[in-house]
């Protein structure tokens, strides 16, 4: 296939899932947008954990930030790159294939941290956080925020409805949260109906 056409094609699939999930209730741009403009203001040095198809990555570089993004997917990420290249923005983003639970990147290397959607994907959230905690720069942020029990209830009746299971982990936001309040983070929460964020900063540290 040619590449314009495989990128112009996986760009109308990406479009096709966001009217999907608008026609059950959730936006999901207006979603990242909100998480987005909560964290704000942001520093250059900024990583995404999780790119999955790219909302995330999209809502930062059409905001004009340049970031790094990981995923233990190169599969997923593919998809990602083809999305953020449809839109030229693929000078913004540094897209790598990485495990979260052990990154491979230095101590305190970033100033922000996102994570959206990714926790109910993981087992073991827990060492993922570490290696946040681990490479998150003494007056950085880190936003982590997934969906709801109505957000992952809804996801569950999208994909009841294309006769698919939606496997989900067994932590949620509020184990994340205390998570980072027992390891010298102070945090804060923000909610919608279908979204749940925790913002953790380390203690001390004057927000950036």
């Amino acid at each position: 296939m040619d590449m314009d056409k495989e990128i112009s094609e996986n760009y109308e699939k990406y479009l096709q899932r966001i009217n999907l999930f608008k026609g059950f209730g959730y936006d999901i741009a207006k979603e990242r947008d909100l998480i987005l403009e909560k964290s704000l203001p942001l520093n250059d040095r900024i990583l995404e954990v999780g790119t999955g198809k790219g909302h995330f990555a999209i809502a930062l570089a059409q905001n004009g930030y340049h970031f790094t993004s990981v995923d233990i997917s190169q599969e997923e990420q593919k998809y990602a790159k083809m999305n953020v290249e449809y839109l030229g923005f693929q000078e913004n983003v540094d897209f790598r294939i990485a495990d979260a639970q052990k990154l491979d990147f230095k101590d305190q290397s970033f100033d922000a941290i996102f994570a959206v959607n990714m926790v109910h994907h993981l087992s073991d959230p827990y060492k993922v956080m570490d290696e946040f905690a681990r490479v998150i720069a003494p007056k950085g942020k880190i936003i982590v925020s997934d969906f709801s029990k109505s957000g992952l209830d809804l996801v569950d009746k999208i994909h009841r409805s294309e006769g698919r299971e939606h496997p989900t982990g067994k932590s949620a936001m509020d184990d994340i949260r205390n998570y980072f309040n027992g390891r010298n983070f102070k945090t804060q929460e923000y909610k919608t109906v279908f979204q749940e964020t925790v913002f953790a900063y380390p203690l001390n540290a004057e927000k950036i």
